[in-house]
């Protein structure tokens, strides 16, 4: 292996990032022109590079729409109108252009057709509450959702179920109309209805298991949203619904095509690839705790391979905030990993978020390698303690190991690669 190992990790970052890149996987999924109009809509941290894309490859007649992402992800369209929202936590502007993409899909006829355009993020990007609900509610909801530590498709079958949009409403609001759905997946499994909220899908889960998620991780909702569920007024659209006949839905790039990408760059380098994985949830300190055990039974007894090869994994997992650092879900599963490993020679590691931000940060996540620990306790920095107080963003930060990326426009959630080598380097 001719690349330093923090190299190699970061190339094969660089490639999972590049191939869910809307240019890439938006023109084999473009549909036939209708008779009629062609409106384009859609949601996400990646919505506006692949409404870019579509227009970019569009040869079929005139096309218009809207189309809501992240602060700092627009890019430029010429006929889809781009808006920006807040992210992970609603606000005013994701409200009112969820509503503007409600009005650019009314009054639609069989002859028209809607693209939607559905990546990670446009959950908290189209914040349109269900009666009686207000904007304030659903802000507060999200955050003792964010900190509970429920899975993303917990988190994403409350949100559909107090939402007058989410959970195959916005799909209903299309209908006549056809409707194709253009995907990026960003939750374990990947299934659309988790994908968003589903905004333009159907959904199977009921107000019941909604309910269940709030007992389950005590979390206190507003009397308006609790009777909302309680009296079955949230269900959600249902898949034997006649006005989501005409729903095609394609996944264009998930979280195993980005680790298939990064695992060729690590067979191009002499390094053996193990995928263990693209929807590996649960507490990002126990996670970790697990990958460090296979990256030490590798270098102790070359099983489940022998070095050289690279842990690849990825998915969503979950970080319950107990301290007041400040959190992401990656940095904390580095730190923990790191911990876990205690220095061991011959051991690396990078992880972060596809979408350029892990938590709240403007910082996709860092990278470890075995002198981290030890230059960690010469700064004066205690890992056990930035690990208690849910601080990995500071504690790799001050090491200078932070991986900063910028807006990636795509998002196929979590990459995680252990890199493990038979001496050190």
């Amino acid at each position: 292996m001719n690349l330093k190992p923090q190299d190699l990790l970061t190339d094969m970052f660089k490639a999972a990032v590049n191939a869910a890149q809307p240019e890439h996987c938006i023109p084999p999924y473009l549909p036939t022109a209708p008779r009629g109009r062609t409106v384009v809509i859609g949601a996400g941290k990646a919505s506006a590079a692949m409404a870019q894309a579509l227009e970019r490859h569009w040869k079929q007649g005139p096309i218009s729409g809207v189309v809501v992402t992240r602060y700092g992800y627009a890019v430029p369209c010429e006929h889809i109108k781009i808006l920006e929202a807040a992210h992970p936590v609603p606000d005013q502007a994701g409200e009112d252009a969820a509503h503007e993409i409600l009005a650019a899909v009314s009054q639609l006829t069989e002859d028209d057709l809607v693209i939607c355009l559905i990546s990670g993020g446009g959950s908290s990007l189209l914040p349109v509450a269900a009666e009686g609900i207000t904007l304030a509610d659903k802000q507060a909801i999200n955050k003792a959702l964010l900190r509970s530590g429920a899975s993303i498709s917990e988190m994403n079958c409350v949100r559909r179920h107090l939402s007058a949009i989410k959970g195959g409403r916005l799909a209903a609001a299309c209908a006549p109309a056809r409707l194709v759905n253009l995907i990026i997946s960003d939750v374990p499994g990947d299934n659309p209805m988790d994908i968003a909220s589903g905004p333009t899908v159907p959904d199977p889960t009921t107000c019941e298991q909604a309910l269940d998620i709030i007992r389950r991780y005590d979390i206190t909702i507003p009397d308006a949203a609790r009777d909302l569920l309680t009296s079955g007024k949230g269900e959600t659209i249902k898949p034997d619904d006649a006005r989501l006949a005409q729903v095609t839905t394609h996944l264009i790039a998930t979280p195993q095509l980005a680790l298939l990408a990064a695992a060729k760059i690590a067979e191009k380098a002499g390094v053996k690839p193990v995928l263990l994985g693209d929807s590996i949830e649960g507490e990002s300190r126990d996670v970790a705790k697990v990958m460090a055990g296979i990256a030490l039974s590798v270098k102790q007894h070359g099983q489940p391979a022998t070095a050289p090869c690279v842990l690849l994994s990825g998915g969503e997992t979950t970080v319950t905030l107990k301290g007041n650092g400040r959190g992401g879900r990656n940095v904390e599963f580095l730190l923990s990993v790191a911990i876990a490993l205690n220095g061991a020679d011959g051991i690396y590691g990078l992880a972060g978020d596809t979408d350029g931000v892990d938590g709240q940060e403007e910082i996709a996540g860092a990278l470890f390698d075995p002198s981290s620990l030890q230059r960690a306790w010469d700064l004066g920095l205690r890992p056990l303690d930035s690990l208690d107080n849910n601080d990995g963003h500071g504690f790799f930060e001050a090491l200078g190991d932070a991986l900063i990326t910028g807006p990636t426009l795509t998002n196929v959630n979590d990459f995680r690669a252990i890199l493990i080598l038979p001496n050190s380097v």
